[in-house]
């Protein structure tokens, strides 16, 4: 198990313009001014844990004990042999501010703000794995973030991490929602090329969007069939 609690990100200056659509040098003024407002409240912590695949299924996949059902998991998983679990959070600081805030633009800027240092704190996660392991390319999935591989899956990948909260913070609700909310969660892997999981989701409007939706590779999963591919998913 390993931890890094010293993760150098917040969000760009040109992301904050970009997705709050502010405009102009007064735009950028004002996210330079909300981003000095949110870089102390932020505290970037990833707990990892380097784990062996013991055993895969038709649909799933046991890895050190603790058994993964996803027809999408196990199909980006065929030739690897060990994955690396993982949860990721900025804390609960900037999340905490922006809901004692009355103006709700605020709190959407300051949330949007977290959004992308959660971004930009996963994108050194993985190149933090790359350079330590010596893999080109990896591929991640969280649970709940297709229907193939729901929520409740939170359970079995906290269970393989130990004790998150005592690490970096992080417990699951009675819900099985992440506590700090601007969390991640999920299973980095070696793939030999990288795919967006966005390709199988048709959800409208979805902020986190990153590829299009490719009904035909959706298809290929709900039917019971495996990928044709050898790419991986990634969040």
């Amino acid at each position: 198990m390993s931890v890094l609690d010293r993760i150098p990100v917040t969000a760009p200056v040109e992301e904050v313009v970009r997705n709050l659509r502010l405009n102009g040098v007064d735009g950028e003024t004002k996210a330079h001014a909300l981003l000095a407002e949110a870089r102390p409240l932020l505290h970037p912590k990833a707990l990892y844990k380097e784990a062996f695949i013991e055993e895969k299924g038709p649909d799933w996949v046991r890895v050190e004990g603790f058994a993964f059902r996803s027809r999408v998991l196990r199909a980006n998983l065929e030739k690897a042999e060990k994955v690396f679990a993982f949860v990721l959070t900025v804390g609960g600081g900037l999340e905490a501010r922006a809901s004692r805030t009355g103006d709700l633009l605020h709190q959407f800027s300051l949330e949007t703000i977290a959004d992308l240092a959660l971004q930009a704190a996963a994108g050194f996660l993985e190149n933090h794995l790359k350079t330590r392991f010596g893999f080109e390319t990896l591929s991640s999935l969280s649970p709940g973030s297709l229907e193939d591989w729901p929520i409740t899956e939170q359970r079995p990948l906290f269970d393989l991490l130990g004790d998150p909260a005592a690490a970096v913070g992080v417990k699951l609700s009675d819900a099985l929602l992440m506590i700090p909310r601007k969390s991640v969660s999920g299973l980095f892997f070696p793939t030999d090329e990288s795919f967006s999981s966005c390709r199988l989701c048709p959800r409208e409007r979805c902020p986190g969007r990153r590829a299009p939706f490719d009904p035909a590779e959706r298809a290929k999963f709900e039917d019971g069939r495996p990928a044709e591919h050898d790419s991986g998913l990634e969040i």
